[in-house]
C-alpha cells in the first residue's frame, strides 16, 4: 500500500511580544496571499491549527500560528505578573502589527475574544476577523464544564496512554489521540508526570471570572468594523442561538455559519468543513487580500494602554 508522506513540520519561531513576553510560534511564509493569523483557545497551543493552517497554505496564504503566553512552548508570566486579559490583546496587537499588512485573524475562543479587544482598541488591526465558535457573551456553564476536565487532575497522568483514555472519555465523538500527538498538549515534569502545557495560574488568574468581563467584550464587538464570520458549532457547549443573536446585533455586519455536529472544539471536530467554511470566506473578502504586498511592513512597535 503507498501512503502519502508526513508533511515536513514547519520551523518554529520566537516572537517578541508584549510586556516582554516571547511567544513560540509557527509559519509558512512561501504564499503570496494573506497573512492569516491563528490564535488558540484556553489551554491549547498552536498546534491546534496544524492542519488548518497546511490546507490553507496549500491555497497560498501565508500562515502565522502561536502560543498564548502561559501555553505551550511560549514564556509564562513570571511568578510576581498575574494573568491579565490586556496581555493577551496586547501580544496580538504586536504580532498582528510585524506583519506586511493587516493580516486576517482566525481565533478560536479565549484567540477570539481577545482579537475583539485588540481591534477595537487599535481598528484596522486585523483586516478581517473568523470569530471560532465564541461570542462576546456565553454559556457559563459550558465554561464550567471545560474548566472541570482542565483541571480534573491536578498532579498530572501517569502516562500518554492515561491522558489518552482521559481525554477520550471527555470527547467521546472523537477519534483517541495518538501519543505523538498528546506530546504538543503534555509536558512531562522529570517526575515521570504528564502535565497540560500550560500555566495552572492561568485558571484562577483569567478564566474562573471570565463572565465579568463580558460586558467590556460586548462593548469592543460593538466597535469592531473589519469583515466578520463567526462559525459555531450546533453542539457547542458555550455558543447557542440567543448569544449568537446577542452578537449578530452587536455587529449587523457579520456573517455566520452554524457546523451542525460540532462541539465547541469546533477545528478539531469537523477539521475538513471548518477549514473549507474558512477558505469560502477568504475567497468573497476583497481582492487586496490576493496578494502580499512587496513593501517593508511598517511595524508597531508598541501598544495601548
Amino acid at each position: 500500500m503507498v501512503t502519502s508522506p508526513t508533511p515536513a513540520p514547519l520551523p518554529s519561531l520566537r516572537l517578541d511580544a508584549a510586556h516582554g513576553a516571547v511567544l513560540a510560534a509557527t509559519a509558512d511564509s512561501a504564499g503570496r496571499r494573506g497573512p492569516i493569523l491563528f490564535a488558540h483557545g484556553f489551554g491549547q497551543t498552536r498546534h491546534a491549527w496544524n492542519a488548518s493552517a497546511r490546507a490553507l497554505a496549500s491555497h497560498g496564504f501565508q500562515t502565522l500560528s502561536y502560543d498564548a503566553r502561559g501555553h505551550g512552548d511560549s514564556d509564562w508570566n513570571p511568578a510576581d505578573l498575574p494573568y491579565h486579559g490586556d496581555q493577551f490583546a496586547d501580544d496580538l496587537i504586536v504580532l498582528a502589527g510585524e506583519q506586511s499588512r493587516p493580516p486576517v485573524l482566525v481565533a478560536a475562543s479565549m484567540g477570539g475574544l481577545f482579537g475583539l479587544l485588540a481591534e477595537s482598541r487599535w481598528p484596522g488591526l486585523f483586516s478581517a476577523m473568523v470569530l471560532v465558535d465564541i461570542t462576546p457573551r456565553w454559556d457559563t456553564a459550558g465554561v464550567e464544564r471545560i474548566l472541570s476536565f482542565m483541571t480534573a487532575h491536578p498532579q498530572g497522568f501517569g502516562s500518554l496512554a492515561e491522558a489518552a483514555d482521559v481525554i477520550a472519555a471527555y470527547l467521546p465523538h472523537r477519534p483517541r489521540k495518538s501519543e505523538d500527538s498528546l506530546r504538543a498538549l503534555l509536558r512531562e515534569d522529570g517526575h515521570g508526570r504528564w502535565r497540560w502545557h500550560w500555566d495552572p495560574r492561568l485558571v484562577a488568574e483569567l478564566a474562573r471570572d471570565s463572565e465579568q468581563h463580558q460586558d467590556a467584550l460586548a462593548d469592543a464587538a460593538r466597535k469592531v468594523k473589519c469583515p466578520l464570520l463567526l462559525v459555531s458549532g450546533g453542539r457547542s457547549e458555550l455558543v447557542n442561538a440567543g448569544t449568537i443573536a446577542d452578537f449578530l446585533a452587536l455587529a449587523p455586519h457579520a456573517r455566520h455559519v452554524q457546523l451542525p455536529q460540532a462541539t465547541h472544539m469546533l477545528a478539531g471536530d469537523d477539521n475538513d468543513a471548518f477549514t473549507a467554511t474558512v477558505l469560502n470566506y477568504l475567497d468573497v473578502l476583497p481582492p487586496a487580500l490576493a496578494a502580499t504586498s512587496s513593501a517593508e511592513p511598517e511595524h508597531v512597535t508598541g501598544v495601548r494602554s
